[in-house]
């Protein structure tokens, strides 16, 4: 029998299992029963409960091999909320392995002092107040902030407005937005601010490259959690907000607001399993679908992907079943069933249909012709042409007009400036280089199929060459699915590249080996594979043997911006 606590954090929002802030646990459980363990553990939580005087409420949710253990608790008692729920489970690990080796009544002790000392009266009428009056109130630490970006205004948390001399009409919430999904994210939050600055609005976004605000970056790093969120919402400058929510971030600490005015998931796939008791692509689809908790209101919509089979599976079990679903669909198919049912019954959706974008909401709209949107490089880029269809509904439902949309999907180019890491393309010398920051199986296959189509305007002597490399947190599963994506085209040459930023627990050369080994397994003879030392000597291999026709693919997880330089500067 193994049961061994894996990790402990704060839920600042509403998360996989609550609509509520709290603390979460993930535990291993092996060799006993998982249901058995978890009402233990409720029985020792509840009983901690009552010894600190707290009403809350359990969660639980069991994977393979462990489970999620969850208690609500007020915002300003979240780090007190995870010692709680570590002293249970230590309490229900001493009763089912027959020891008493935590001493239970001093750590409650412990505990009753820690939360006299975290408690913060005046941050929850404070909080209570913003609910009752409509306004999204942003605490933290260090801040708290009433309002999002121009009408913002932020206190440190230790000196705080007195309610009465609030005046709650001054706050008011920006149009905000929450785009998720497995692959597309990072272009969808782009393209959407791009089309926001053409409707004459100021564009705030978070995503994993950077925070930024109009033209300014105001930081780069992965800001793809709450706080980039409270950062981008308390910058006054900000008109309209665009976040981009990634998988790490809503499972750490939830959303990052409780209420958006739509929320986008541009699709599902296998990505970072096994991380959080995340083990299927089904789990990972539940995941995405948090940001339908924040569509609270009649006016917000989610925007979903319709050509997606497990959105369309699960996401009525995000809302009231006897309400219809408040979605705008998008498809690559005006056939697609979902699409038909909507223009019948006039409820708003995106389609492809004759080369061009159509939406569709009691009328039918032509946006733009596919052709002539730089993103979709001539409509060979077809999850480009996806993820257009999906921010074309999430700005719809913004209220953004239909003109100032095409002017934002002609103006969003396929560049290193524009849209950098994604499906970049360059002329070399007459060598088409494509650069993309994809590195899951279905994104990169997403860029083979691109290949593919702009391959078929090569040159007949034309060959294809692939960069690629992999982060050391991947199961040697998703590794193979990457090298078999990759083989999918037939490449000429296989650049294995290595990426000592992100060996994570891994050997340098350790990846490059164990993909060189299995392509020689399925039969690609050794003079195709080769070997690079980072993504810039993989791509001056790729470009000293290339001639003009060929197609050059350079999958670059790390130094893009070396990489972009040399591309650019290339003599």
């Amino acid at each position: 029998m193994k049961l061994s606590l894996d990790e402990v954090r704060r839920l600042t929002g509403p998360n996989l299992l609550s609509e509520y802030p709290g603390a979460i646990a993930d535990v291993f459980i092996s060799d006993t029963d998982c249901l058995e363990v978890v009402s233990c553990w409720q029985t020792h939580l509840q009983e901690c409960l009552l010894a600190v005087g707290w009403q809350q409420q359990s969660y639980f949710r069991l994977y393979d091999g462990g489970a999620s253990l969850s208690v609500s608790a007020p915002m300003d008692l979240l780090y007190s909320a995870c010692d709680l729920l570590e002293l249970a489970w230590d309490c229900c690990v001493d009763e089912i392995s027959g020891t008493q080796v935590h001493n239970k009544i001093a750590r409650l002790q412990t505990l009753r002092d820690d939360i006299l000392k975290e408690s913060n009266p005046a941050l929850i009428k404070l909080l209570e107040a913003a609910e009752q009056h409509g306004v999204l109130c942003l605490p933290d630490d260090d801040e708290l902030s009433l309002g999002t970006g121009t009408s913002s205004q932020t206190w440190t948390i230790d000196k705080l407005p007195a309610l009465e001399n609030i005046n709650w009409q001054q706050y008011q919430q920006i149009p905000l937005a929450l785009i998720t999904g497995t692959n597309g994210k990072s272009t969808s939050v782009r393209l959407a601010a791009e089309i926001a600055m053409a409707a004459g609005l100021q564009a705030g976004v978070t995503s994993t490259d950077f925070i930024k605000v109009g033209d300014t970056i105001i930081d780069r790093g992965d800001y793809s959690g709450p706080g980039g969120a409270r950062m981008l919402l308390r910058d006054k400058r900000t008109e309209i907000a665009f976040l981009e929510v990634a998988r790490g971030g809503l499972l750490r600490r939830g959303l990052p607001v409780k209420e958006a005015n739509v929320s986008l998931v541009t699709n599902v796939a296998s990505d970072h399993l096994g991380q959080y008791g995340i083990n299927t692509v089904d789990e990972i689809a539940h995941v995405k679908l948090m940001v339908a908790k924040a569509i609270r209101n009649k006016n917000s919509l989610i925007v979903l992907n319709a050509d997606d089979e497990r959105l369309v599976k699960f996401v009525p079990e995000c809302f009231p079943k006897d309400q219809p679903i408040p979605v705008c669909w998008f498809s690559l198919d005006a056939n697609n069933a979902l699409i038909q049912n909507h223009i019948r019954e006039n409820r708003p959706c995106v389609y492809r249909e004759n080369g061009f974008i159509i939406y569709h909401h009691e009328s039918k709209h032509k946006v733009a012709e596919i052709d002539l949107v730089p993103m979709t490089v001539n409509s060979t880029a077809m999850h480009n042409v996806q993820n257009a269809l999906g921010v074309v509904g999430l700005c719809k439902t913004l209220g953004i007009s239909s003109e100032a949309i095409q002017s934002g999907l002609m103006s969003f180019g396929s560049n290193a400036a524009d849209n950098p890491g994604r499906t970049n393309v360059y002329d070399v010398n007459g060598i088409t280089v494509i650069v993309d920051f994809a590195h899951n199986a279905h994104s990169m296959k997403a860029v083979m199929d691109m290949a593919k189509n702009m391959a078929k305007t090569m040159p007949n002597d034309g060959t294809i060459s692939v960069m690629f490399s992999h982060g050391g947190d991947r199961s040697n599963k998703e590794i193979f699915d990457v090298a078999d994506a990759v083989r999918s085209i037939n490449p000429s040459s296989y650049i294995l590249c290595e990426l000592e930023t992100y060996l994570r627990g891994r050997d340098m050369g350790e990846i490059s080996d164990l993909v060189e080994t299995y392509l020689l397994e399925k039969g690609i003879p050794a003079a195709a594979l080769v070997k690079a030392l980072d993504p810039i000597d993989g791509a001056q291999k790729a470009l000293n043997v290339a001639k003009a026709g060929d197609l050059v693919l350079l999958f670059v997880l790390d130094k893009r911006e070396q990489v972009d330089s040399y591309l650019t500067n290339f003599k």
